[in-house]
């Protein structure tokens, strides 16, 4: 199973950017989709989640200004995320939890990571 996030970069406080992630592979069924976050000499925290059925939560220092989403037909999720601040820069990792093949009528759960884009955001 591969997770292959894309849409990071640089933008100037205030500015936008999209991320996205497409799970592929030998995936049998993605549950909660989500992105997190880590930042030099900080450690790796939740930013938004989402379930199979579009609950979605979110960290209190990006409420209002971030959205998530997914497409279930693409196993895929994104992160909308506006008016972004310069303590929005990070390595944004994407992640999945769910079940893959793992034999004939047998699927094994498992947490899967995205390999992070860095999104930084200047004052």
């Amino acid at each position: 199973v591969q997770l292959q996030a894309s849409g990071g970069g640089l933008v100037q406080a205030g500015g936008s950017l999209r991320l996205s992630c497409v799970v592929s592979g030998n995936i049998y069924r993605v549950n909660t989709m989500g992105w997190y976050r880590q930042a030099p000499g900080k450690q790796r925290e939740s930013v938004a989640l989402v379930t199979s059925d579009g609950v979605t939560n979110y960290a209190d220092s990006v409420k209002g200004r971030f959205t998530i989403s997914r497409d279930n037909a693409k196993n895929a999720v994104y992160l909308q995320m506006n008016s972004l601040k310069p303590e929005d820069t990070a390595v944004y990792y994407c992640h999945a939890a769910g079940w893959e093949y793992s034999g004939p009528n047998r699927q094994t759960s498992g947490n899967y990571w995205g390999q992070g884009t860095q999104v930084t955001v200047s004052s």
